[in-house]
């Protein structure tokens, strides 16, 4: 920073202050123009895959935008899905943070839904706010529990966490399988089995003059306390410096053990609580509709965000959109509802390849602007 304020910057620029300035903004920009530019080469492959069908990415990208954000109705429906977006999404980000790859949230939500849904059946006639109050309890614990093991068998067993938590969301995903249709189903659900349905005064309604659940606040909520965690709380420096550097960390004394777990359960408590509000907000009852993709989507929302719980709300917003618009691209364009996956797909193979080049741009790195072009 010295020899940048008293170089050649600094004289064109009028002074140290002024280079000092333009140091920070271009090491904000990196973490804003990458991602930006990844989702643009993303787009710009799929619109190529899409021409191979025989198809306009003209169009198709005009019905994404209108099924996503072209009226109110699509608004409301973009905000609807990106409410459980924001919550898988801080299943990923916060471990990262530690420098772990948790890709099982999945998982923690179908198993959060299915302990919300029996909790709601056990406490059933209770007030309304008590209930909704255990439900979420419930799902919460599920999900801490399921990825702080993750966490557990990271730091205690060396087990591999991208690995051991994809694993164990496929097991979970078993378990509610053979919960729904077994021990917990309900008699009366036919065709498509499923818990017992919860009390009505449980479910959670609407945001005054929005047909939007106040799942979509409690997620935002949750992004803004996960900001402050890991910003703004000593916890939170402890695990930046874990993921930094894990023997520097414990040279220094942190408890990285209870930091992993701790981190891994809380990912997973959000996790569990976006499958509570999809059981008390949209199903009323726990079944395989639990296991939408969302713990899988939420990884892309992570990743684009990088790992940061207050760019996760946007960019949740924007997935959500785009997933809005499956069906409308399903209709008018006669592709398949999964052409939305493929775009996703395309999309996070760019996120991943657009890591290698952090730090290596000059226009964003100032450590660069010493050595010569």
């Amino acid at each position: 920073m010295t020899e940048i304020a008293s170089g050649p910057v600094a004289s064109t620029l009028g002074g140290p202050a002024l280079a000092g300035a333009l140091e920070w903004a271009a090491r904000r920009a990196e973490g804003l123009v990458i991602p930006l530019a990844a989702l643009i080469v993303g787009m710009a492959l799929f619109s190529i895959f899409i021409m191979l069908l025989g198809k306009s990415p003209a169009q198709l990208f005009d019905l994404m935008w209108r099924g996503g954000f072209g009226s109110w109705f699509s608004v409301q429906n973009t905000l609807s899905r990106a409410a459980p977006l924001l919550l898988a999404a801080l299943c990923v980000a916060l471990p990262a943070r530690l420098g772990l790859v948790v890709i099982g949230g999945e998982g923690a939500i179908v198993l959060g839904g299915v302990a919300a849904a029996a909790m709601a059946v056990l406490v059933q006639g209770a007030p309304a706010l008590i209930g909704v109050i255990l439900m979420g309890i419930a799902g919460a614990v599920a999900g801490g529990v399921w990825i702080g093991a993750v966490g557990a068998l990271r730091h205690y067993r060396a087990v591999n966490e991208t690995i051991s938590s994809l694993l164990m969301a496929y097991i979970a995903i078993a378990l509610m399988n053979h919960l729904v249709e077994g021990p917990l189903r309900d008699p009366a659900s036919l065709n498509k089995p499923s818990t017992h349905p919860m009390d009505p005064a449980f479910v959670v309604g609407a945001v005054p003059g929005m047909d939007v659940h106040w799942g979509l606040v409690a997620g935002i909520i949750a992004c803004v306390i996960s900001w402050i965690l890991i910003e703004k709380t000593r916890w939170g420096f402890a695990a930046r410096i874990a993921g930094g550097n894990v023997r520097a960390a414990q040279v220094q004394g942190l408890a990285v053990g209870p930091l992993i777990v701790g981190f891994c359960a809380l990912a997973g408590a959000f996790a569990g609580l976006a499958g509570m509000i999809e059981v008390a907000a949209v199903q009323g009852n726990a079944n395989a509709s639990l296991a939408s993709g969302y713990g899988y989507t939420g990884i892309l929302v992570a990743f684009l965000a990088r790992h940061n719980p207050l760019a996760i709300i946007p960019v949740a917003i924007l997935l959500g959109g785009i997933d809005a618009s499956g069906g409308l691209l399903q209709r008018r364009m006669d592709l398949p509802d999964a052409t939305v996956q493929v775009l996703q797909g395309m999309i996070f193979i760019v996120i991943l390849f657009s890591e290698t080049f952090y730090g290596r741009l000059r226009v964003f790195n100032p450590d660069l602007w010493k050595r010569p072009a």
